[in-house]
């Protein structure tokens, strides 16, 4: 069996549902971004399984381009790479999250509350060094990648336009999410997952072609 490239890109689509289901799904149950969460048992399930999810955006929205790159034009190239790049980023911060902090919580708490205040826009006590500035770029690519590429899908009108609408208006209304708590900011996100799963679903189960192909010359005489 041959697998052809669109079969490929239709398995990122399955990426991205995953992806968008765990990332809306985890922000009402997240921790708090405090030092006495990061030694809990739900600490320890819910960064690991960010970690995953971060691996699985980059995955499937580098899928939900390649389907639509010929129609997307520069405007989606440009929310492509800076989409990317923010979650790019994230996944080290959230690697960092998982298996870096819990043990330096009893070694080094003030470094470790610092870490965590970056999210949330906390002071440090200690020096970061550039941490907190990667950071606040993250939240900046998040808002422009999200926005360009929802404004792109919606143009190019192959994966649903309610779907790149929802995706870019999220975005767009992401600093506005910076005024509420921060507990209550989490749930400012859950469209973003929605967005990402309808279009990541849309994707997947599309039938344009199978997702093999028979290599010529390897049929059974019989069927010959």
């Amino acid at each position: 069996m041959k697998i052809t490239a669109l079969g490929l890109i239709r398995w990122t689509g399955l990426a991205a549902m995953v992806a968008g289901i765990i990332f809306a799904g985890i922000q009402p149950i997240h921790p708090a971004d405090v030092l006495a969460s990061v030694t809990t048992g739900a600490w320890a399930i819910i960064t690991p399984l960010k970690t995953a999810m971060c691996l699985l955006f980059l995955l499937g929205i580098l899928g939900l381009y390649a389907r639509q790159v010929e129609k997307v034009g520069w405007l989606g190239l440009v929310g492509y790479l800076l989409f990317s790049l923010s979650w790019a980023l994230q996944t080290a911060y959230v690697f960092a999250e998982a298996f870096i902090i819990p043990p330096l919580a009893s070694v080094a708490p003030k470094f470790v509350d610092g870490l965590l205040g970056a999210a949330s826009g906390r002071a440090s006590e200690v020096n970061l060094g550039a941490l907190p500035g990667l950071y606040a770029l993250v939240g900046i690519l998040y808002m422009l990648g999200g926005l360009l590429f929802g404004i792109a899908t919606f143009r190019a009108g192959i994966l649903p336009r309610w779907a790149g609408g929802l995706l870019a208006s999220t975005a767009l209304l992401t600093p506005l999410a910076a005024l509420l708590p921060h507990a209550i900011q989490r749930l400012a996100a859950i469209p973003m997952g929605v967005a990402l799963a309808w279009l990541g679903y849309a994707l997947w189960s599309e039938r344009r072609e199978t997702t093999s192909e028979p290599v010529p010359g390897r049929a059974s005489p019989q069927l010959r």
